[in-house]
């Protein structure tokens, strides 16, 4: 059974974006260091990830263990859909409102759901028993708003952003975690892993 790992990187305040939707900040790390994250493929593909000896441990391992990812419709427009090939995992799913763009990538196999609950099913279908991640944000918060998130995965940078978009987007209510699985002090990051109290 698929574990469903909500994730991104995020400001000591809980912004993952301000409100450009520019990370700012935020991804630098990805770029400080001396370890690469991907092989060349996946380099061509998306960037030349060069992080810390403590951040690529982590995070090597973490982007290994992705079966299928789930994205927001704002992260699809605004990345293309990483081309339908993610950066990690082999399998995308979409959520949206509004259905797939006409002519986006035909030849590949990224389902669209206007449902939360549907696309972190078909996931976990898709996924085994490898982890579904789930980007923060509006869809990310609605899913553990839902009860369907196990653990809550966080690169926290150390700025303050003051505004922008929320990790959990727009979530109310209180949801507890547990005390960290995972705290490792990278190079300007601090890789966090709650699970999600029952």
């Amino acid at each position: 059974m698929a574990t469903v790992v909500l994730h991104a990187v995020v400001s000591v305040d809980g912004f993952i974006a301000g409100q450009d939707d520019n990370p700012g900040p935020l991804f630098e790390w990805y770029f400080n260091g001396d370890q690469p994250l991907t092989g060349e493929a996946g380099e061509r593909q998306h960037a030349q990830f060069r992080v810390s000896t403590a951040s690529a441990g982590y995070t090597r391992a973490f982007w290994d263990s992705i079966g299928a990812t789930i994205m927001g419709r704002r992260l699809f427009d605004l990345t293309n859909g990483w081309d339908a090939n993610p950066p990690a995992g082999e399998h995308l799913v979409v959520v949206s409102h509004r259905p797939k763009p006409e002519g986006w990538h035909p030849e590949a196999d990224v389902p669209f759901f206007s449902d939360v609950t549907e696309a972190v099913q078909e996931s976990k279908r898709r996924a085994g028993d490898r982890v579904v991640a789930i980007c923060a944000g509006e869809v990310g918060g609605q899913a553990l708003q839902l009860g369907l998130v196990d653990e809550v995965a966080m690169d926290v940078v150390p700025v303050v952003m003051g505004e922008g978009k929320k990790y959990f987007g727009g979530i109310t209510g209180q949801h507890l975690l547990d005390d960290p699985s995972v705290v490792i002090q990278g190079d300007r990051v601090l890789h966090l892993r709650y699970p999600v109290r029952r």
